[in-house]
């Protein structure tokens, strides 16, 4: 079962973006606290949306998948940028992964939106297949670039 992120939700969310930045062999750099989660998804202006998904027997969250708008200027809409996707390792393999990709290529057609767009580390073989499998495609050709820390603070002051 796939659900909306509730305010309650937010500490095995958090627990889970732990887990998937230990997978990712970046533990180190998960600094987001619970009250950060709760004022991004719930605060006075929400940026941030999530997706939760429950085991059908037990009603317990396995996964979830943290997104936000974002936009297309050659195609003059909105899109989805997916933020993280996990699902916890015992579940794997259960369709809850392909359940939230499922759930967010639905709001971008329900809302008319033309692209569901993620990044997936050049190592994760499982992940890039299984992406795959749904018909998404990589973008050769494009590299991400990001500003943090001192070199964002030296070019925004």
């Amino acid at each position: 079962m796939i659900r909306t992120a509730e305010i309650s939700d937010i500490p095995v969310i958090h627990s889970m973006i732990r887990e998937l930045a230990e997978y990712e062999k970046a533990l180190h750099e998960a600094e987001a606290t619970e009250e950060q989660l709760r004022d991004a998804l719930f605060g006075e202006n929400p940026a941030v949306f999530g997706l939760v998904a429950e085991d059908d027997a037990t009603g317990e969250a396995v996964g979830f998948a943290l997104w936000f708008r974002n936009f297309s200027t050659w195609r003059g809409t909105h899109g989805i940028y997916l933020e993280d996707l996990y699902v916890r390792p015992g579940e794997r393999g259960g369709g809850h992964g392909k359940a939230l990709l499922t759930e967010l290529a639905r709001i971008c057609v329900e809302r008319g939106y033309s692209r569901l767009e993620w990044s997936v580390l050049d190592w994760n073989t499982p992940s890039i297949g299984f992406y795959k499998s749904l018909g998404a495609t990589p973008m050769d050709g494009w590299t991400v670039f990001r500003l943090t820390d001192g070199a964002l603070a030296s070019l925004g002051s």
